[in-house]
C-alpha cells in the first residue's frame, strides 16, 4: 500500500509523464490506485483470518484502529475519484471544487497509512521479540527501527514532491487536467468568456481612440487652412 500508493500519488509529478496526454495519466493514476486498494483488501482479509486462528483479538490496538480508518477513507476517496474526475459526468465546476478535497485527503490517508505501518512493526518487534527482549535492541530491532526511519524519509520526499509547485505539470497541461470528454478545460470557459469580453472592449476602446484622434488631424488640418 505504501508504495502503491505513493506511486499513484507522484505520477503527475514526474517531468518524463508530462509529455503523456493527461487523460493517459489519469488512467495510471486510477489503476494504481485500484491496485494499491485490492492489496490493501487482501492484506486486512489475510489477518482477520490469521487472528481468527489464533483466537487473537481482533480491533483493539491503535494500529489497527488507524488502519481500518485509513482503509475506509482511501476506499472513499478511490470511489470519488472515480466517479468525479475519471467519468466524465461531474459538471466542471464541482470537479474544481473538490479537487483540493481531493488532493489534501489523499495526501493525509498517504500520511496515515505510514504511520499504520510504523505502529505496526513497533508492535510486532514487542511482541515477536522476547528472548532477547526488543528492550536489549538485538539486531532484528536495529533493522526493523532503520526500516522505520526509512519510512518517514520516503514519506516524506513523496509529500514534499506533492506539495512542491515546482513539481507540477506545466500550466498548458495543467488546463487540461478538468476537461469532460468534448468540454472545454475546467476554469477556461469563464475565463475566456471574460478574456473575450475584456479583449472586445479594449478593441472598440482602441477604434474609438483611432477615430478621435483622426478626427482631431481634420481639424486641425481644417483649422491650418483656414488660418493659411
Amino acid at each position: 500500500l505504501v508504495s502503491v500508493l505513493s506511486s499513484a500519488i507522484i505520477v503527475y509529478r514526474l517531468p518524463w509523464t508530462w509529455k503523456c496526454s493527461k487523460r493517459l495519466m489519469k488512467f495510471i493514476h486510477a489503476g494504481l490506485n485500484t491496485i494499491a486498494m485490492i492489496l490493501a483488501i487482501v492484506s486486512m482479509v489475510a489477518v482477520f483470518e490469521y487472528h481468527n486462528a489464533r483466537n487473537i483479538p481482533n480491533m483493539y490496538s491503535l494500529h489497527s484502529w488507524i488502519g481500518l480508518t485509513a482503509v475506509i477513507f482511501y476506499s472513499l476517496q478511490l470511489f470519488l475519484g472515480f466517479a468525479v474526475f475519471l467519468l466524465p459526468f461531474a459538471p466542471v465546476h464541482l470537479r474544481a471544487a473538490l479537487m483540493p478535497i481531493h488532493v489534501y485527503s489523499g495526501l493525509t490517508i498517504f500520511a496515515t497509512v505510514i504511520a499504520t505501518a510504523l505502529m505496526g512493526i513497533t508492535e510486532k518487534l514487542i511482541f515477536s521479540l522476547k528472548n532477547p527482549a526488543y528492550s536489549a535492541s538485538p539486531p532484528e530491532a536495529t533493522f526493523v527501527n532503520c526500516l522505520g526511519l526509512l519510512l518517514v524519509i520516503f514519506g516524506a520526499l513523496i509529500l514534499w514532491m506533492a506539495s512542491r509547485p515546482h513539481w507540477k505539470r506545466p500550466p498548458e497541461d495543467n488546463a487540461k487536467v478538468l476537461r469532460p470528454i468534448g468540454g472545454t478545460p475546467e476554469g477556461t470557459e469563464a475565463e475566456s468568456t471574460m478574456t473575450d469580453g475584456s479583449n472586445a472592449d479594449k478593441s472598440d476602446l482602441r477604434i474609438n481612440s483611432e477615430a478621435a484622434r483622426k478626427q482631431n488631424l481634420k481639424l486641425d488640418e481644417a483649422g491650418q487652412r483656414s488660418t493659411m
